[in-house]
């Protein structure tokens, strides 16, 4: 009976520590979340914060530039708080500061990054727009087996070249199109060559055996590509007409990584239809986009995870309405009421919505907020949350328009 009664409780102790332990690790994880890992602040100006945090706190600021303060308004290089407790920041010159935050004042909890910078104006948009991206070298989409002019089925590539790979030269010759690469291949005269192949931002050099397939060509048997093109939406513009637009980046729609670009273009873009979202299931946007000099409205100089960005031309600041706002701050983000804009139904207007939720740690980069609409004409009109489909509109070399329909990679709404 009491070997019985020992044993019971120590299962009750390591279910009573494993709990703590849990609890623990659980409010240390919405501690971080709740405690933002960047922050900015308008040059020579102060501004007051609170971190939602269960433990007294201590803040130590490393530069002279940001000087830290709380009830007693006196200015510190470190303070401490206690819970919620509000506390001032001031900043100096413009540049990045650093403060240390510190649990008990003992335990490093985490770095804040300080940006201190001038008062920022953009154009919200909300506009489609035609994208075009370039890639960075030749992408390998994944490889494949050939039929050899013996009919026998190999795969050259397999085990050499792989998924997100990119290709930049052939035989020492760089590359710079696909068309390129598979001209190269067809002239191959046999034997073994060297492809130079850039893998997670390392550049290496891959011999393969190109097969003379049954068409009397040779093949590598990889599946390539060397652009990518949808339909998305301009955020905003500045007054010097640097954009940002999607506010994520633009993956490949086959091996899912972050496209690399060389370079890229914007183009008009036109809504045509809308598919209402269901629970579960997202709407769909169809629409039209103008590739040609004419209809050509800005450039794209990077694709990272927190969206693409570049520089419109002057024709699109002509078509571009609505005055400059001052760029809130990301620790000016809370939750409830605000608006978004957008031309889904053909003209560009303004919709309600409701922060739900917002995320100040920088482990989600493109994914921060949970907005739920609540505006009933634009519910009506789109059901929710709405992804792309691109009409492409070209032309041939005699001038007949080309329609070609696939599935955008990029969602819509942002």
């Amino acid at each position: 009976m009491r070997r019985r009664k020992s044993g019971l409780y120590r299962r009750l102790a390591w279910i009573f520590w494993l709990t703590a332990i849990a609890g623990t690790g659980f409010v240390w994880y919405l501690a971080d979340r709740s405690v933002p890992d960047r922050i900015s602040i308008i040059e020579n100006q102060q501004e007051e914060f609170a971190f939602p945090l269960l433990w007294k706190t201590t803040l130590s600021s490393g530069s002279t530039e940001v000087a830290l303060g709380n009830e007693s308004n006196i200015p510190a290089d470190e303070i401490t708080i206690s819970s919620s407790e509000p506390f001032s920041i001031f900043a100096g010159e413009k540049g990045s500061y650093q403060v240390d935050l510190k649990l008990l004042g003992l335990i490093k909890f985490k770095d804040i990054q300080v940006d201190v910078v001038d008062t920022q104006y953009a154009v919200p948009c909300g506009t489609p727009i035609g994208i075009y991206l370039k890639s960075n070298g030749i992408m390998v989409i994944g490889t494949g087996r050939v039929t050899g002019e013996d009919g026998v089925e190999t795969e050259p590539a397999y085990g050499r070249l792989k998924s997100g790979d990119y290709i930049e030269a052939f035989n020492g010759a760089p590359l710079s199109t696909k068309e390129e690469l598979i001209q190269k291949v067809e002239n191959w005269e046999g034997g073994q060559a060297s492809l130079t192949i850039r893998r997670e931002g390392e550049t290496m050099e891959v011999a393969l055996d190109p097969v003379k397939g049954s068409d009397g060509q040779y093949k590598l048997g990889a599946w390539v590509r060397d652009d990518t093109q949808g339909i998305g939406t301009i955020t905003y513009v500045d007054p010097n007409g640097n954009f940002g637009a999607l506010g994520h980046g633009i993956s490949d729609s086959d091996t899912g990584e972050l496209v690399e670009i060389e370079n890229g273009a914007l183009y008009t873009a036109k809504i045509m239809g809308v598919e209402k979202g269901e629970a579960g299931k997202p709407g769909l946007l169809s629409g039209v986009i103008y590739y040609g000099p004419q209809s050509c409205m800005g450039e794209i100089s990077s694709n990272t995870e927190d969206g693409i960005f570049g520089k419109v031309n002057q024709q699109f600041k002509k078509e571009l309405s609505g005055e400059p706002v001052e760029i809130a701050r990301r620790q000016e983000v809370k939750p409830g009421p605000a608006v978004i804009r957008t031309t889904v139904s053909g003209e560009t207007k303004d919709y309600s919505v409701e922060i739900q939720k917002v995320d100040y740690s920088a482990t989600k980069k493109n994914k921060t907020m949970v907005l739920k609409v609540t505006d009933p004409e634009l519910l009506a009109f789109t059901g929710g949350i709405v992804q792309g489909l691109v009409v492409r509109y070209n032309r041939d070399n005699t001038g007949n328009p080309l329609f070609t329909r696939f599935s955008g990679a990029c969602p819509y709404f942002h």
